[in-house]
């Protein structure tokens, strides 16, 4: 094949690689059309009071949650591998934005620019992991602590909102001054603003089981009553919405959305001021890293129902560039949101495409709509956000994780404690640090047992929870972890106690079925090993090394150095060394790795 042919029989799949649209764009049809626009259509419903709602609670102007809802999304229909992910604004990160830009103190910059720059950072922190295949570092941050994390972020919001239900001023990050907040300003409760913030609220967690049922009752299909369902939001902003103007509520007290401009998103830039990047970046980082989790979970989930494919490191891509996205068209920070990407998935999206569509839709309502949410109180706003963040409360991982791992069990209720204590940042900070403790603390110390061989079997097992048959001259070590440097001298010191206990020990095995690498402070600690066993006159032998282990042995001085052998198998080396041992002869060094 000549070189250009070869060339073009490449750049597809090198091209397809970044751009996913080119793989399902050419197999679009009319059975996905229909169902995309179905989808489009039910969750443009469910996003125009969502939008609405989320950028209240990032302290923004409300049009700035409806314009980081479009560009944005045709933005991840282009870049990211998910069919059904609803990319845009959600309750976490717009709590975190609105504590980022709550902190960002006197810098020359307005509130809506700082949005956007925080946006731009987190989109290009997203590419840069995208592009260099950084996706597994998100890894580090384990899902015990993910759920404290936002199972305070859920109370933190619902707390937050409380003062538009009461109809009151109030401020503070976290859980304390929210609450001092409220109780100071309880003398100023607008009781009318309260009726229509709980009437909202009742209906809204109403809505959610009791709405479809009667829907159905009535004679609707599955489908309308599954899209009147949906719908819930938008029937309570419109009620609430006609009160507020028929009977003249904004003059009584309540506080409504107000003007809100007529038009499509605008072109906006970040700042690029020095003093301004400096501190968003942490910021961005955080809602970045917290963002890519929650997308790329309800994303695999999606995705494995239809058993379709994700690429965790296009999906940074993809995320990157909806948030750079946003931050062109006066938004903030977006991500994949678990309740719209849900419904968009029943609804029958089948392609991203369903995104574009409801990026459309969404235009079309900031054209011609904005003049109708003029008189919206936001107190529906608060309810709307109430209901969907309490569902992200599971006091439960507490209890789990107390049965299951003490361990997690701390870092769920450290991270859960600091968030509330003092703010998401902290609480996303903690959350990771303690995430990568707990692992460094597992892995540094590796469960090691002491094996023997399962009578009539070449199995062997830990001798504490199995009845086996064991050699006195042999001592066999069974590791269940990589070597590296966090746990090389615990490896040292274990294996220097149970030869202790031995008296007429004459070898050593240390079984490596579970060991996957050896870093260069492990390879000392074995040699160290090696040394001192042979000082005693006992030898070390290895079992069950893995093929990348073993070539990686090959490159240093240790199989020379290595007073017994490697084996194939552990049944192998207990063999051989007892035949030896009848024998009176030492055993070739003619082991073999696996």
């Amino acid at each position: 094949m000549a070189p250009s042919s070869r060339l073009s029989s490449r750049l597809p799949s090198a091209v397809t690689r970044y751009l996913p649209v080119l793989d399902w764009a050419g197999r679009y049809d009319r059975d996905k059309f229909s169902g995309d626009l179905v989808a489009a259509i039910i969750v443009t419903i469910m996003l125009i009071p969502q939008s609405l709602a989320y950028a209240l609670l990032a302290g923004l102007p409300p049009e700035a949650g409806i314009y980081a809802s479009i560009l944005p999304i045709v933005l991840y229909a282009i870049f990211g591998t998910s069919r059904t992910l609803a990319v845009g604004p959600v309750a976490v990160v717009s709590l975190m934005t609105a504590a980022a830009l709550g902190n960002l103190g006197d810098q020359g910059i307005d509130y809506v620019t700082a949005a956007l720059t925080l946006a731009f950072l987190s989109g290009a922190f997203l590419l840069l992991l995208g592009v260099f295949r950084l996706g597994f570092l998100a890894n580090f941050l384990s899902h015990p602590v993910i759920s404290g994390f936002i199972t305070a972020s859920g109370i933190l919001i619902a707390t937050s909102q409380l003062k538009h239900i009461l109809g009151i001023k109030a401020s503070g990050d976290t859980l304390i001054e929210m609450l001092h907040g409220l109780w100071s300003g309880l003398g100023q409760i607008n009781w009318i603003t309260v009726a229509i913030g709980v009437s909202a609220t009742a209906f809204l967690f109403w809505v959610r089981r009791g709405l479809k049922p009667l829907l159905r009752r009535i004679g609707l299909g599955p489908t309308l009553a599954d899209m009147g369902a949906k719908a819930g939001p938008v029937f309570a902003v419109i009620a609430t919405t006609l009160a507020v103007w028929a009977l003249g509520l904004a003059d009584r007290g309540v506080d409504i959305v107000g003007a809100v401009p007529q038009a499509l998103p605008p072109l906006t830039m970040p700042s690029f001021n020095p003093g301004v990047l400096s501190a968003l970046i942490g910021p961005a980082i955080l809602i970045s890293i917290i963002g890519f989790v929650e997308s790329i979970s309800v994303a695999q989930t999606l995705a494995a129902k239809r058993r379709q494919r994700i690429d965790p490191d296009q999906e940074l891509i993809g995320l990157g560039a909806a948030n750079i996205g946003a931050s062109l068209t006066g938004g903030f920070p977006v991500t994949g949101g678990f309740s719209r990407s849900v419904v968009n998935f029943d609804a029958g999206a089948r392609t991203p495409a369903a995104g574009a569509y409801t990026a459309l839709g969404l235009a079309i309502a900031a054209l011609l709509l904005t003049p109708l949410i003029h008189f919206l109180p936001k107190a529906t706003l608060a309810a709307t956000i109430i209901v969907a963040v309490l569902s992200l409360v599971d006091f439960s991982i507490l209890k789990r994780s107390w049965h299951y791992s003490r361990a997690d069990f701390t870092a769920v209720l450290v991270t859960i404690l600091l968030t509330l204590a003092l703010g998401v940042e902290v609480g996303v900070s903690a959350g990771v640090l303690i995430s990568i403790l707990i692992h460094l603390y597992k892995t540094s110390r590796p469960h090691m047992a002491i094996v023997g061989q399962v009578p009539g079997t070449e199995h062997y097992r830990n001798i504490h929870r199995h009845d086996v048959d064991l050699h006195d001259a042999i001592l066999s070590v069974h590791v269940d972890e990589s070597l590296y440097f966090a746990n090389a001298r615990h490896l040292e010191d274990r294996i220097y106690d149970m030869v202790a206990e031995r008296d007429d020990l004459k070898h050593v095995i240390l079984m490596c079925a579970a060991v996957n690498e050896i870093d260069l402070s492990a390879l000392e600690s074995l040699e160290a090993i090696n040394a001192r066993l042979d000082a005693l006159g006992v030898k070390f032998h290895l079992s069950e090394v893995k093929g990348p282990v073993m070539d990686r042995l090959k490159c240093s001085h240790f199989l020379d150095q290595l007073t017994g052998c490697v084996f194939l198998t552990q049944h192998r080396a207990v063999q051989t060394l007892c035949n030896a041992r009848t024998e009176h002869h030492r055993p070739s060094k003619d082991g073999v790795s696996l």
